[in-house]
């Protein structure tokens, strides 16, 4: 019996595995600053955050020219449902987006 793994090793058509490490796992922070500019571009486009939809999605462009889809209703709706926890900066910079409390 022939060994199937030296053959695949010894196969010229196939590509070599290429390890690359796990992408690094974003912060709160990080992802409030998505979200921020996720909102910030709604407002730019709508002139408030007061009749955001739920299932609001907004594209963002990265540095890197990717895109990431930022859930915007998502977020807008649990600001909202928890705005007591929400700290007195963080407020501040939805308010002034002009968020519907």
């Amino acid at each position: 019996m022939r060994n199937k793994t030296a053959d695949h090793r010894n196969n010229p058509d196939t590509e070599p595995v290429v390890h690359t490490p796990p992408p690094t796992p974003r912060t709160q922070a990080d992802k409030w600053a998505a979200n921020m500019r996720a909102a910030r571009q709604f407002h730019a486009r709508e002139g408030s955050l007061r009749a955001v939809p739920r299932k609001a999605v907004v594209e963002l462009s990265e540095p890197d020219r990717s895109q990431t889809a930022v859930r915007l209703g998502l977020f807008v709706d649990n600001c909202r449902r928890r705005a007591d926890k929400l700290s007195a900066e963080r407020r501040a910079e939805l308010d002034a987006l002009g968020m519907r409390w």
